[in-house]
């Protein structure tokens, strides 16, 4: 088995900053919640896309595009779950309805 490191080290990235915001939410919920919201992803996912296409530029311009449109389905659902977490609705009814909100956006 040949391990592609350009392939599976933007996955590992991913993982060290999930765990980062576990740990960080025991010391201040505040920098969790700014680190989770830092442009982190978008970075890593351009990274993904860029090696998986071998540096092609236009492949590059139509992600960036799409992810801009995707920008406003992401903050229907953050805007609906802060409601939702607001009206006392549990995790599970909060995702539920930001997750329809983002379908819907």
């Amino acid at each position: 088995m040949n391990i592609d490191i350009q392939r599976t080290l933007p996955v590992i990235v991913s993982i060290m900053i999930i765990i980062g915001v576990a740990v960080l939410r025991n010391y201040s919920k505040t920098l969790a919640a700014i680190t989770a919201t830092m442009p982190i992803n978008v970075p890593l996912a351009l990274w993904i896309v860029y090696s998986g296409a071998n540096g092609d530029q236009q492949t590059l311009i139509e992600f960036n595009q799409n992810m801009l449109l995707g920008i406003i389905p992401s903050l229907v659902f953050l805007a609906i779950a802060w409601w939702a977490a607001r009206s006392g609705w549990s995790l599970p009814m909060t995702l539920g309805a930001g997750y329809v909100g983002w379908a819907v956006g």
